[in-house]
């Protein structure tokens, strides 16, 4: 049997157990990761595709990927209740759809063989992560944040990490998520939703004397719950419905800030491509808005 025989079978048994997809907007299913079903407003360019990243046939996320800097802006997901254990062994994913002209996609495992040329062009590859000193893969959804195999399985694709340096991603943007999980297992009564998203400055990952992928400037989260426990205590209760943080990707100087999120995103004007127009939740996370665009 020749390689591309055993490759082309190799896809097809993939096809039938993972699947992603690329759209033009976000479907209402995929929407369902996103308060009131709105992605963050203010981020438009040609360059930036909606990826609703689904595994074993549901969708699980939602990503923004940069098809230049081959990275994403930003994932958006519902955060569960979890203990914090990783419980999954999977292999890595790509998004073979961002290189073609297709609607819908599948997002699978790399393949076992040196292929990725195929399909490198608008996205990374493990190639690209290899060999190096620095910078490790850094989740913007984090498996901590899932509790279900399946939704911890669903973040190990490429399209939903960005290259962090090894001491931040494991030091302090790591204890921040722990923060965050803990705040929001005690706390929020209801739905909590998330974006985690970078700002970038022009520093570059190369392979072969090309730049490759894009290594963010500053990470950055917000959440919001409007349904939580009003008899917390002030120090945590005054973090509601919504709060936010940022962090810089370096190795010395890197503490993570909390603020509201308007604080963040008036940050985030001065600090990305964003526009005026930009904001995270919309109303920002306010319930009363919520409720009158149900009622409209």
């Amino acid at each position: 049997m020749d390689h591309q025989t055993v490759l082309l079978a190799f896809l097809c048994f993939l096809l039938v157990t993972v699947r992603s997809e690329v759209q033009n907007d976000f479907s209402p299913e995929c929407r369902e990761f996103m308060y009131m079903g709105t992605p963050p407003r203010g981020l438009e360019n040609r360059s930036l595709k909606k990826i609703c990243q689904r595994y074993n046939g549901k969708p699980r996320y939602v990503s923004l990927y940069d098809v230049v800097d081959h990275i994403p802006v930003y994932s958006a997901y519902t955060f569960k209740r979890s203990d914090g254990f990783k419980k999954v062994d999977v292999p890595w994913m790509f998004e073979p759809q961002l290189s073609t002209a297709s609607d819908s996609g599948e997002m699978q495992p790399f393949p076992p063989d040196d292929v990725h040329d195929s399909f490198s062009d608008a996205q990374a590859v493990l190639e690209d992560y290899s060999n190096m000193v620095d910078f490790e893969r850094g989740h913007l959804n984090p498996d901590e944040h899932q509790a279900h195999p399946d939704d911890k399985a669903a973040t190990y694709t490429l399209t939903n990490v960005v290259p962090q340096v090894r001491e931040f991603n494991v030091g302090h943007w790591k204890h921040h998520e722990h923060i965050i999980r803990r705040r929001l297992n005690n706390y929020c009564r209801g739905t909590a939703y998330i974006v985690t998203g970078v700002t970038t400055s022009g520093r570059m990952i190369r392979r072969y004397n090309i730049n490759r992928v894009a290594v963010p400037t500053y990470l950055w989260s917000a959440y919001c719950c409007i349904d939580y426990d009003h008899n917390a205590p002030f120090d945590e209760r005054s973090k509601f419905p919504a709060f936010a943080a940022y962090g810089l990707n370096e190795k010395e100087g890197a503490e993570v800030i909390e603020m509201s999120v308007q604080q963040l995103e008036e940050f985030l004007k001065k600090n990305t491509f964003v526009d005026k127009r930009f904001q995270i939740f919309f109303g920002n996370c306010e319930p009363n808005d919520a409720i009158m665009k149900v009622q409209t």
